[in-house]
């Protein structure tokens, strides 16, 4: 391989885990944001019951 298809296929991986951590980051948010709500909701329904 010469040194141009190399930088491309250094690129291409980079994007391609860059875009792996960012998904899993928007998950990990989303995840915390449930976490909250079904919290909230258990609290809600605690009250509810008393």
């Amino acid at each position: 391989m010469d040194q141009i298809n190399l930088r491309f296929l250094f690129y291409g991986y980079s994007a391609a885990w860059l875009i792996v951590i960012a998904y899993v980051i928007l998950l990990v948010r989303r995840g915390q944001k449930m976490d909250k709500e079904l919290t909230r909701l258990k609290n809600l329904v605690d009250e509810r019951k008393n």
